[in-house]
């Protein structure tokens, strides 16, 4: 059974996987269109992380940070790629979006790619009545990225 849960990048297991979807991410894309945060900047940005387990394995990640008064930003979505298909990426999204209300979050965004690999991730959130949007906070346009939002 997955559970999702408040966590640390501080925690091995944990950091390994931000750090494979670190790799992931910079090998993905040119290093100007790569918004992909190092784990220890996920502290400096004072984000709540959480982690998908399940038997105490780690499957997943996803964390929010809040970018202004009632604005969030979900940040290193990733699902182990041996763990997808199996709901991973759902559960985190709705334990971010749960904890965003809790915290007063009025709105909740997101930076992905436009590249194919990314089409799993632009559906689950487009699913999660998540719209295409300009380019927010220091964000700028970029063809190599799809800026999504939603209200809560």
């Amino acid at each position: 059974m997955i559970a999702v849960d408040l966590d640390t990048p501080a925690n091995a297991d944990v950091q390994a996987l931000l750090l494979r979807h670190f790799e992931l991410m910079r090998a993905s894309s040119p290093e100007e269109s790569c918004h992909v945060l190092e784990p220890d900047k996920l502290l400096e940005r004072d984000a709540a992380l959480f982690a998908a387990r399940d038997g105490g394995a780690v499957l997943g990640v996803g964390a929010i940070a809040v970018i202004e008064p009632g604005h969030g930003e979900l940040k290193s979505m990733h699902t182990a790629a041996e763990a997808r298909g199996r709901g991973v990426a759902r559960a985190i999204l709705n334990a971010l979006l749960d904890h965003a209300r809790d915290i007063g979050l009025k709105q909740v965004s997101l930076e992905t790619g436009s590249a194919e690999m990314f089409a799993p991730a632009r559906r689950l959130y487009a699913a999660h009545d998540f719209k295409e949007c300009p380019p927010f906070g220091d964000y700028v346009l970029d063809p190599l990225s799809v800026f999504m939002t939603r209200q809560l």
